[in-house]
């Protein structure tokens, strides 16, 4: 791996090409590095402590045009799309090796994410592995085909029955925050269903994903071009993906801005899409609540992978009377907080993922102090790495940039409402429509949660997030649902037959 003492600046930016890639893309089967200049690589860095991890091949325009052959070859030439039993296997086979490898790629994706070890046991890690095992269990259990009986049509019987069949060759396009949870949920469900793939590494964490590539070309026995993974900066490997008509879904998860774009591109040829994108989720203690379990679960929720998850409850509600009291509260719990090396088992919060985004926030906090909230605690940047401190601003205007933005760092903005009825429209106040949480009376809490208009929801601390839940939001939330049932479906065609019952029963006979 190469010493950052000897990487220059321009190689970290991937203008220089005497630098090898530490790992490769996967292309029709085979391991490889660019197709562009010879040598063309880009650097992936530490965020906890700004140095070079690795580099790794920066794909380009006929890198990403090979991957989609290879896919739709795969997919139009081979019996990955209708054998069921072999597809179980691969699964299977990837589920084992996931497990196998876990710690070197958990090791990989604490350097290049960020992810503490309570993280890698959860939504960094060990999640999207046992995702991998549902959608084989999933895959046994699906039936495949289902009986509509006869029907009557022009003085003759007609046998109808719905056969579900792969969508085709699906682009998936990854962000950085959660790179294994959003490659796994993406993949598990397109390979169950039957289409190949080609997966796009987000470009601030390609590593640990071109890594899932080295270990399904080692360890599994997908075919070739059935899986494809690329790496890129340049933003035509995405246009490749979003509008070659050998394309036939694309699912994406980032920012809800991209999301737009991805959907315009791809509707040139009218491409199934999956989105799942931004959110701006509003925590609502009532005045029954049991407030201390509501701060904890607000104050640590939030400053969980310093900030950048997009259900995360950036937005905490609560009744005006008891604002400062709940302020005091979140403050003391945010000095709890112990941030830095993500490493140390100690660590509760590490990096945001780079400068770029650590001086985003940092501005969105600045101008919201500007604007007329109250900095209550943090809002400080911290070395080495691209650390922001827990911050917490209070007084915030439900209408201002800071309620309204996604921020996706380590901040909670506090809002005061007057009764039931202003709690649930500040919640549904935001363009986003992705999660929500809700502390108070069962009953109380339950049918205020009926009235928000987002995905998914947690009452009084219920945890929703399992590979069986559906995952999605309304809105600019996003288009579909990821894990669960329901994912599978957002990668299969329904097919719908009928044939005369007289020819059906020659047939048979």
């Amino acid at each position: 791996m190469a010493s950052p003492a000897t990487a220059t600046s321009d190689q970290a930016n991937g203008q220089a090409g005497a630098t090898p890639v530490d790992r490769r893309l996967l292309i029709d089967g085979q391991l490889v590095e660019s197709a562009k200049a010879a040598g063309k690589n880009y650097a992936s860095l530490n965020p906890a402590t700004g140095e070079i991890l690795g580099y790794a091949p920066d794909a380009g325009v006929e890198d990403a045009k090979a991957a989609v052959a290879a896919a739709r070859a795969a997919f139009d030439n081979t019996d990955w799309s209708t054998n069921v039993e072999f597809r179980i296997h691969c699964l299977e086979q990837l589920h084992r090796a996931l497990i196998e490898h876990r710690a070197e790629l958990g090791q990989l994706t604490t350097d290049e994410v960020g992810a503490t070890p309570a993280l890698l046991a959860g939504a960094q890690y060990d999640g999207p592995v046992d995702i991998v095992r549902y959608y084989a269990e999933l895959l046994k259990n699906t039936e495949l085909t289902e009986d509509l009986g006869n029907v009557e049509s022009r003085g003759a019987l007609h046998h109808r029955w719905v056969e579900k069949e792969a969508a085709g060759v699906v682009a998936a396009i990854i962000a950085y925050n959660y790179p294994n949870q959003l490659a796994l949920a993406k993949l598990a469900p397109a390979l169950a269903a039957g289409c190949t793939v080609v997966l796009k590494a987000a470009p601030d964490t390609p590593l640990i994903t071109l890594a899932l590539g080295e270990l399904i070309a080692a360890h599994t026995d997908i075919p070739a071009g059935v899986v494809n993974v690329i790496s890129a900066t340049d933003p035509e490997v995405g246009a490749v993906l979003t509008t070659s008509p050998d394309v036939d879904l694309v699912t994406f998860t980032g920012s809800t801005q991209t999301g737009r774009a991805i959907m315009a591109a791809a509707s040139g040829t009218l491409k199934r899409v999956f989105l799942e994108l931004g959110g701006k989720s509003a925590a609502i203690v009532l005045d029954d609540a049991d407030v201390n379990s509501a701060v904890v679960f607000a104050a640590f929720s939030m400053v969980t992978h310093a900030g950048q998850g997009c259900a995360l409850t950036s937005r905490l509600l609560v009744p005006r009377k008891q604002h400062d009291e709940i302020v005091e509260l979140v403050k003391a719990n945010f000095g709890y907080v112990r941030y830095g090396d993500p490493n140390d088992p100690k660590t509760y919060m590490g990096p945001l993922i780079s400068e770029k985004q650590r001086d985003k926030v940092d501005g969105m906090v600045k101008r919201a102090v500007e604007a007329g909230a109250t900095l209550v605690t943090g809002g400080e940047k911290k070395g080495p790495g691209y650390f922001y401190t827990p911050t917490l601003l209070a007084n915030v205007d439900p209408d201002s940039e800071i309620a309204q933005e996604e921020v996706f760092g380590p901040v909670l903005a506090v809002i005061a409402y007057d009764d039931d009825d202003d709690a649930v429209r500040i919640a549904n106040n935001s363009i986003y429509g992705l999660s929500g949480a809700i502390f108070g009376g069962q009953d109380r809490a339950v049918a205020m949660a009926r009235r928000i208009r987002t995905g998914t929801f947690s009452i009084n601390g219920g945890n929703y997030f399992h590979p069986d839940a559906p995952f999605g939001g309304y809105k600019q939330s996003g288009i579909g649902r990821e894990m669960g049932a329901a994912g599978l479906a957002e990668f299969q065609e329904t097919k719908t037959f009928a044939t005369p019952v007289a020819a059906e029963q020659g047939a048979q006979a």
